[in-house]
């Protein structure tokens, strides 16, 4: 079994914005409480994907190349399909996936990093914000239901997201 261990933060303007931008989109086949499908374009390669409940921190994933042809059809079925351009940019031992959101997504800009253990310890390059690992609003599941353009002011400025892991610890 799979499973996918990642921290997330919020992104401030640094050295990330100069590597290759890879345009990609997604839609969610299944938004379940126990798992995600998932479909997923970029280029010509196409992804589906299945995630379970877990922790915020780390979840079981399954992931299968599809036909991209296949995708794009799969993707024209669901509403909300979330939109994104990724740069993986190297910082020390791993990398980091900058994805900068477009449409109704806009203006939200978000970096992963993939850890093989919850304590492994990593680089936080400068441009790194607050951390939203385990704050739902920023999975991407939630931005296909409900964009960042509805979010509030505060939750824009991400408070709400540093208030929710305060009110968790």
């Amino acid at each position: 079994m799979g499973v996918e261990i990642e921290r997330k933060f919020l992104v401030k303007p640094g050295a990330w914005e100069r590597a290759v931008p890879q345009p990609m989109a997604q839609g969610y086949l299944v938004r379940g409480d126990a798992a995600t499908v998932r479909v997923r374009v970029s280029g010509g390669h196409a992804w589906l994907t299945v995630k379970g409940r877990g922790d915020g921190l780390s979840r079981p994933e399954f992931e299968y190349g599809i036909p991209a042809d296949e995708a794009r059809a799969m993707l024209a079925m669901v509403p909300g399909v979330v939109e994104k351009t990724r740069r993986r940019v190297p910082v020390g031992a791993h990398v980091w996936e900058v994805d900068v959101f477009e449409g109704e997504n806009a203006g939200l800009v978000v970096a992963e990093v993939e850890l093989t253990s919850p304590d492994e310890a990593f680089e936080r390059p400068a441009w790194l914000g607050a951390e939203v690992t385990g704050v739902p609003r920023y999975y991407n599941s939630e931005l296909s239901v409900r964009p960042f353009r509805m979010w509030s002011a505060a939750e824009k400025a991400g408070k709400a997201a540093k208030a929710a892991k305060a009110d968790e610890a």
